[in-house]
């Protein structure tokens, strides 16, 4: 899709565009660029009278017209260019979740992985992190389009509603035109069950329809279910703790499934989330979720266990290598033979695990990432905008409790170098320290929404200003520390 001599034309009359080569598109009698005019970007689109009304914006000549990156013009690039619309994967693809908390990482990310076998989920963000941001989720499918569209990503994208727990928000995402739902199930697991007697167990088991307990206990006891070289079997107390930990969260799975992913006008990728609880996910837990998923007749695409050891958010693994990856590996036999991928959450720089999981699911998974493109704009600050970065430090370190009680973290602040001893030059390494790393993590949310005493931005607006400054720096950032990502985890080259 070369562009003419019109685009070109109308670029040399205004040079105050700086335009996205890769962006330079031309479909039929029409020409299509992102271009940047000061520290925006707009859509710069040339064509018929017709098109040119189908978008907002302003028309710099009669047939050119110069339109906001907004949603409206969104749905019109989706029209004229279908790889701009997110996509499912299924189960038979690599997938690996980049969400883009500031809607400014996707250039990186795409750039990281356009040569890989995987495939992005660009749009991805939890209902939380949306509410503390000030965005919907329209906002993050529209940054991800635009992406797509800037950097000519013609590979096909994903787009995670993430970690879901409200009707009324699976709705919004679906209605975004969200292709991945990651139900998150933990309100309707019951952690009290792991403290009760063997008796309560019994009891509560007994509160259970007869017709109930014999359907479980016809479908376990006396089996023994042979995957590669595990053998699983149910003792009638590991049935009962099982029927009792996950049966809500199995009856809500199955409603959401056949209520809403069926229903869908679209393909989805449907992800079960049963890591967010207090409870490690044994291999007998997981196949019996899975187990009776199937049972029911509910297809996941992914489902996603709370592992051994710890996956904090945005540092290394914690815990013991050997003992996760002989749990692990049965974790990926489960999911293999049942004919879905396994998922991991929280899965930014936990370097130390990705050959591991790389090695035992046979390169097929789904990975999420997150935080940790907003700690690498941390790190772009922190090297060119040292002022602004140490203003940044400081709040973040004050107003950490606050941030703390929404994650389970465990840093050690005794650890952290003093702000006022550490030179410029210096800055950065703080976005090498993991406990440095964990206090900036979790503060993203504080640090963007704080405010003067006069209700203005103390903030936000300037540092946006710097990594739009900045992008080609970001962008270059992103591509080492996901392109380290992809590396570890043995990602093959297409």
């Amino acid at each position: 899709m070369q562009t003419t001599e019109k685009m070109h034309t109308l670029l040399k009359d205004h040079p105050n565009y700086i335009v996205y080569e890769r962006s330079m598109m031309r479909l039929e009698d029409s020409e299509w660029a992102i271009v940047k005019t000061g520290l925006d970007k707009k859509l710069l689109v040339t064509g018929s009278e017709t098109l040119l009304n189908q978008l907002e914006g302003e028309l710099i000549e009669a047939d050119a017209k110069l339109c906001p990156m907004n949603h409206s013009n969104r749905l019109v690039l989706n029209q004229y260019f279908d790889w701009t619309v997110p996509k499912a994967f299924g189960t038979k693809v690599t997938t690996i979740g980049l969400g883009d908390r500031l809607g400014l990482a996707s250039p990186g990310h795409i750039s990281a992985i356009r040569k890989k076998q995987a495939k992005p989920i660009l749009a991805q963000q939890s209902i939380r992190e949306l509410t503390l941001m000030d965005r919907t989720i329209d906002d993050i499918v529209d940054a991800a389009s635009y992406a797509v569209f800037q950097e000519n990503y013609q590979e096909g994208f994903g787009a995670d509603g993430d970690h879901l727990k409200e009707e009324e928000d699976i709705k919004r995402a679906l209605d975004a035109g969200m292709t991945m739902l990651t139900l998150d199930c933990s309100d309707h697991i019951d952690n009290r069950i792991t403290r009760y007697s063997q008796e309560d167990i019994q009891a509560h088991y007994n509160e259970l329809s007869a017709e109930e307990r014999a359907g479980y206990e016809e479908r376990y006891l006396g089996k023994v279910f042979t995957i590669d070289h595990l053998d699983i079997s149910f003792t009638k107390e590991a049935l009962m703790f099982n029927v009792l930990l996950y049966k809500k969260a199995l009856d809500f799975t199955v409603y959401v499934f056949n209520e809403y992913v069926e229903q869908a006008d679209q393909a989805i990728d449907f992800e079960l989330s049963i890591d967010e609880t207090e409870t490690v996910t044994s291999p007998v837990s997981h196949f019996f979720v899975a187990h009776e998923l199937i049972e029911k007749g509910v297809k996941v695409n992914s489902l996603a266990p709370r592992f051994i050891g710890e996956f904090q958010k945005g540092v290394d693994y914690m815990g013991e290598l050997e003992e996760f990856e002989v749990d692990f590996k049965k974790h990926a036999a489960i999911a293999e033979k049942l004919g879905y991928k396994i998922s991991i959450h929280s899965g930014s720089d936990k370097f130390s695990v990705f050959p591991i999981i790389g090695e035992h699911t046979k390169g097929l998974f789904h990975l999420k990432t997150a935080g940790t493109n907003w700690l690498e704009a941390m790190r772009v600050i922190a090297k060119t905008e040292p002022e602004l970065y140490r203003h940044m430090h400081a709040y973040a370190f004050e107003h950490f409790p606050e941030a703390q009680k929404y994650y389970h973290i465990t840093p050690d602040l005794s650890g952290i170098s003093e702000l006022e001893e550490v030179t410029d030059t210096e800055l950065p390494e703080y976005l090498n320290d993991r406990n440095a790393r964990q206090v900036l993590h979790v503060t993203y949310g504080v640090l963007l929404t704080a405010e003067t005493d006069e209700g203005k931005s103390l903030f936000k607006q300037t540092f946006f200003e710097k990594m739009k400054k900045h992008e080609t720096a970001y962008t270059e950032t992103l591509i080492d520390h996901i392109g380290k990502h992809l590396e570890t985890l043995s990602i093959p080259n297409q």
